[in-house]
């Protein structure tokens, strides 16, 4: 493992953990899962608590999902149908996503934590489509629950692995990874800052 992954997580591992899937979760293409998988390796080294890994992780999951279920909710439905068409997003479509959302949403809901594509846009999607919040947040609960304890047992696991967890992670994944220590580190170099004026 690159030293510099491992000195950060030695100073900022469980905040790098939450924020990373914490923006992930909001919507934002950041590498949530690599580091997951990084901070539980970590875990292995001795570097930081596995279960603790497991509850930042489900932490930055949940919150993350709900603050996209709010932006859904409040902008989701307008943006899709203003610029959807863009994407191949016809009324049509819609309304089938949303009689998809009607019978399958919870589920959906769940499933999507285990796709990368829909992990991040899931719950925006679930906010816009209209599902009811109380079925949103104990199906997102429930996948983030399972989803950070899988991810984190194989991080753990392959922590002495490390070329398997990288050809896993790829090498994009880890340059995501390093912007978003870097963001930890300047936010938390700023508050120091400020808490010393």
């Amino acid at each position: 493992m690159p030293e510099w992954l491992v000195d950060l997580f030695a100073r900022y591992g469980y905040a790098v953990v939450f924020f990373g899937v914490f923006l992930e979760n909001t919507g934002l293409p950041v590498p949530g899962e690599t580091a997951l998988l990084a901070g539980a390796a970590m875990a292995n080294f001795g570097r930081l608590s596995l279960p603790w890994v497991i509850v930042t992780a489900v932490g930055g999951a949940v919150l993350g999902d709900n603050l996209g279920f709010f932006i859904g909710r409040r902008y989701g439905r307008g943006l899709v149908e203003r610029f959807g068409s863009r994407l191949g997003l016809t009324r049509a479509r819609l309304e089938q996503f949303d009689r998809f959302f009607d019978r399958h949403g919870g589920r959906t809901v769940f499933i999507a934590r285990f796709i990368t594509g829909l992990r991040v846009f899931g719950a925006v999607l679930a906010g816009a489509s209209g599902l009811r919040w109380p079925s949103f947040i104990f199906y997102n609960a429930a996948g983030a629950i399972a989803w950070s304890t899988a991810i984190a047992i194989a991080g753990y696991s392959l922590a002495y692995s490390w070329e398997t967890l990288e050809r896993w992670i790829g090498r994009s994944g880890l340059v995501g990874l390093a912007v978003v220590a870097a963001i930890v580190v300047v936010s938390v170099v700023r508050a120091r800052r400020k808490n010393d004026s």
